[in-house]
């Protein structure tokens, strides 16, 4: 899966409507918005993920990731399950617990200490997850979310991809989600990456799932040059980017070598943006999409 990061700021509204429209004429899967929902110089995720999706006919939207504390779980899910059935299906529920609490608080949300957060974000995929498909009545008498013979919509949940950084909320990650997005803007040869997903994959085991089943999809700032770079990674390791044959090999490497998903392009460095995303989805996606085209299928049989 191949998406773009777009700018939910006000003050770039027209243009991010513009190239969310180019993103879908291009073939991208997914685009990508942050979610802030205290800082008013920014629009509302949902609102600037609900118009893209009206405006588009096959790129799917996520808000990458909900900010799960001002956004309570009943209602997260009446909202993506109406998307998903005004869209058919195109959206991801991107969910984290919650990161920025001084700036949460501000909202007029009671403060969460690191474990109660991560409690409170398991049961609400556990909810949220009943609150779809029509299966019946549901009453849930959590710590923190109750309701009561309320009725799910008749609708599947979307895939939940989450945004879990500390070992309680990865390891939730591998009992209940469908993929996961490497905190810090991560990649595949990170330190994070390797201490990170075993944790998943061994909590996954645990619940009787089959780790395969759980995507890592990477949020990669990077930017596009016409020209070679001598080094396509800075000196802590961290990937920067580089020409599109650059990117090519990197991403197809770790695709076959360390078994990716997908990539965010959150594009870095200046210069125009729809010619970035140009190069992004004509060039170099399609050539990773040809490269691993046999690993792909692989994957879908159950090997990550």
């Amino acid at each position: 899966m191949f998406g773009i990061g777009i700018d939910n700021s006000i003050a770039a509204a027209p243009e991010t409507l513009r190239l969310a429209a180019q993103a879908d004429r291009q073939g991208l899967d997914l685009f990508s918005v942050s979610d802030h929902p205290y800082a008013a110089a920014r629009l509302d995720a949902y609102a600037v993920t609900s118009v893209i999706l009206g405006r588009t006919t096959r790129i799917s939207g996520m808000v990458n990731v909900t900010n799960l504390p001002s956004r309570p779980a009943p209602m997260l899910a009446r909202m993506v399950t109406s998307l998903s059935a005004l869209t058919d299906g195109r959206v991801v529920l991107g969910m984290g617990a919650g990161g920025s609490w001084d700036d949460i608080v501000r909202l007029g949300v009671p403060r969460l200490t690191p474990g109660d957060a991560v409690r409170a974000f398991e049961e609400a995929i556990t909810l949220i997850r009943r609150l779809g498909s029509g299966t019946g009545p549901v009453t849930f008498d959590g710590e923190f979310y109750q309701v009561t013979d309320l009725e799910p919509a008749p609708v599947p949940i979307p895939p939940i991809w989450t945004g879990s950084v500390g070992a309680r909320s990865l390891a939730v990650t591998g009992r209940l989600a469908d993929g996961w997005l490497p905190g810090r803007a991560a990649d595949w040869l990170s330190e994070r990456y390797r201490t990170s997903r075993p944790i998943i994959d061994e909590a996954a085991a645990a619940a009787g799932r089959d780790p395969a089943d759980i995507a890592t999809i990477y949020n990669l700032p990077g930017r596009i040059t016409e020209a070679p770079l001598k080094a396509t990674r800075d000196g802590d390791g961290r990937w920067i980017g580089g020409s599109p044959g650059q990117w090519i090999e990197e991403l197809t490497g770790a695709v076959l070598e360390h078994g990716a998903s997908g990539f965010i392009l959150f594009p870095v460095g200046g210069g125009p943006l729809d010619v970035t995303l140009g190069r992004w989805a004509e060039e170099i996606v399609p050539a990773v999409r040809e490269a691993t085209a046999g690993a792909r299928n692989v994957r879908a049989g159950g090997t990550r």
